[in-house]
């Protein structure tokens, strides 16, 4: 195999993982909004929960955002006076649906930076195949095919 071969290869097996990545993240998203009673169907959407988002945390989390657990009198009064239970799943949940959304997008621009607009298209609409034969609805993930072109 020549060197231009390898290369070739190389590339063509980090698209391969850069795929399921995104794959594994719209799906983990998906399930989330889903949790969550959230629609990311369009891009308006998807900034509302962002914004949402910081708001819903704050409160039910501590002001530094830390969940604390480690001795017995953190467990007594974890939430400094703030609510506890479920609203702290919930807030936990809101917290990884934001982080998944913002490292999606990180993603996607460094696929593009990388590899251009076609090839992450093509990788976002695979994804969005994939999502669809799941049986996901169209946009459940919050991925707007449209403005990738």
């Amino acid at each position: 195999m020549s060197v231009e071969q390898e290369q070739q290869a190389a590339v063509a097996d980090h698209l391969k993982r850069v795929g399921a990545s995104i794959e594994e993240l719209n799906s983990r998203i998906a399930r989330l909004a889903i949790a969550l009673g959230v629609n990311l169907d369009t891009p308006q959407a998807v900034d509302q929960v962002m914004a949402e988002s910081n708001a819903k945390v704050k409160t039910v989390l501590p002001p530094d955002g830390h969940d604390r657990r480690g001795g017995v009198a953190d467990r007594r009064s974890v939430s400094g006076g703030r609510s506890r239970g479920p609203d702290r799943r919930q807030a936990h949940t809101w917290v990884e649906l934001r982080g998944l959304l913002v490292l999606r997008y990180g993603v996607e621009r460094q696929t593009i930076e990388n590899y251009g607009l076609d090839t992450t298209r093509n990788l976002m609409t695979a994804a969005s195949d994939h999502m669809t034969r799941e049986g996901f609805k169209p946009g459940a993930d919050g991925v707007d095919l449209k403005h990738l072109g």
